[in-house]
C-alpha cells in the first residue's frame, strides 16, 4: 500500500480505533456480543459470539470517517485472517444513509487477501435486497464487517489492512 490515498485504514500498534465501534443485535433487543480491539501484532481482532435469542442474530463493527473519494477505484482489497466462516463487508456513501451496499465472502483460518469489486456490491437494509442500482464508486464515509450467519456461533476476524485499488 504505497500509495497514502487508497488506504482506508492500516492497523498497526499504535493505531488509534477509537472512531470503530461495535453496533450487535442488542439494539433489538438480542443477545449477540462483539469486541475490537488491536492485538500485540498491531492488527485488529473482531470477535465475539452471535446469539439467536430474543430474535437476534449479528454482530458489526463500523468505522465512520471524514468523506473519501474513490471515484478513481475500482476494488477494495482486505488483508485479513479469519475463520473458516463467512462475512459481509458492507459501505454507506454517506453515514446519513439508511442502506448500506453490502457482499459477501467466505474466510480460511490462513491469512488472504480478499479483493471486493465495488461495482458487485449490491443495496441491503435489515436483510432484505433493495430495488436500487449496485453501488457507483464515488465517495464513501463508513465501512463494516458484520457477521449473521443465521446461527449461533462465536467468531473471530483478524485485519491487517483496508485499501483501494
Amino acid at each position: 500500500m504505497s500509495d497514502s490515498n487508497n488506504v482506508i485504514f492500516d492497523f498497526t500498534e499504535n493505531s488509534n480505533i477509537s472512531s470503530w465501534r461495535i453496533v450487535d443485535d442488542g439494539v433489538m433487543g438480542g443477545r449477540s456480543r462483539g469486541d475490537f480491539f488491536l492485538n500485540k501484532k498491531g492488527n485488529a481482532v473482531f470477535s465475539g459470539s452471535v446469539s439467536l435469542d430474543n430474535y437476534g442474530g449479528f454482530s458489526s463493527v463500523r468505522h465512520q470517517f471524514k468523506t473519501k473519494d474513490i471515484s478513481q477505484y475500482k476494488k477494495i482489497i482486505i488483508r485479513l485472517k479469519g475463520d473458516g466462516k463467512a462475512y459481509q463487508f458492507r459501505i454507506k456513501n454517506s453515514r446519513r444513509d439508511y442502506h448500506s451496499y453490502i457482499t459477501s465472502f467466505k474466510t480460511s483460518s490462513d491469512w488472504e487477501t480478499i479483493s471486493i469489486n465495488m461495482s458487485d456490491m449490491y443495496p441491503a437494509f435489515r436483510g432484505r435486497n433493495l430495488n436500487m442500482d449496485n453501488l457507483k464508486p464515488n465517495k464513501i464515509q463508513e465501512i463494516a464487517f458484520l457477521i449473521g450467519n443465521k446461527r449461533a456461533e462465536t467468531f473471530r476476524l483478524e485485519i491487517d489492512s483496508i485499501s483501494l485499488q
